[in-house]
């Protein structure tokens, strides 16, 4: 078994068994064109270990704090999929551009007050950054949660995340592309 198919497995036992916030079950994994629906209304390509948590585990429902978030629709999350999220966040950079939105920045995972794990989808280690607004200018928002989406499911899996109790003290580092990749938005 490849150390890719080990994480998958990891990430799967412990999405079978870890429900953020008490839900009471995984949804159940999307249908195997939703990646392609996806990337078609985002007008990118989904690193593929994202595509396959979707694929192989669930539609979201699982992962740190309020887990992933469903990737096309969320009948039951009470929360926009992931996709409608991104759609919504690069129109509302179009209209307030002091708010831009980076274009291939897709959140994946609420943290609650605004914050958000976000998958740079043209990163080529797909790595994840959070989106955090409370400091209010937009470029100073961004912070590297971690080099890739393989090392946050990891440090999810193994407890280690700056979220768990007793990293408090970890200091994320500034997310150096945002200077440059969070501008006003174009027509996506």
């Amino acid at each position: 078994m490849t150390e890719h198919e080990q994480l998958l497995a990891r990430v799967a036992d412990k999405a079978r068994t870890v429900r953020p916030w008490g839900r009471p079950s995984l949804p159940e994994p999307v249908d195997a064109a939703a990646p392609a629906r996806a990337e078609d209304a985002l007008g990118f390509g989904l690193p593929p270990l994202l595509a396959e948590l979707y694929l192989r585990i669930a539609d979201g429902g699982f992962g740190p704090e309020y887990g992933l978030l469903p990737l096309l629709d969320s009948p039951s999350s009470g929360e926009p999929a992931a996709v409608a999220q991104y759609l919504a966040r690069r129109e509302s950079g179009r209209e307030d551009p002091d708010r831009p939105w980076p274009e291939g920045v897709l959140p994946i995972s609420g943290w609650g007050c605004g914050m958000y794990a976000c998958v740079d989808c043209h990163s080529p280690r797909a790595t994840v950054v959070l989106f955090e607004p409370n400091p209010g200018d937009p470029a100073l928002a961004w912070y590297v949660d971690a080099p890739s989406l393989e090392d946050w499911l990891r440090s999810w899996v193994e407890g280690t995340g700056w979220y768990e109790e007793g990293n408090e003290d970890v200091d994320l580092v500034p997310w150096t592309d945002a200077r440059v990749r969070v501008k006003p938005s174009r027509a996506s």
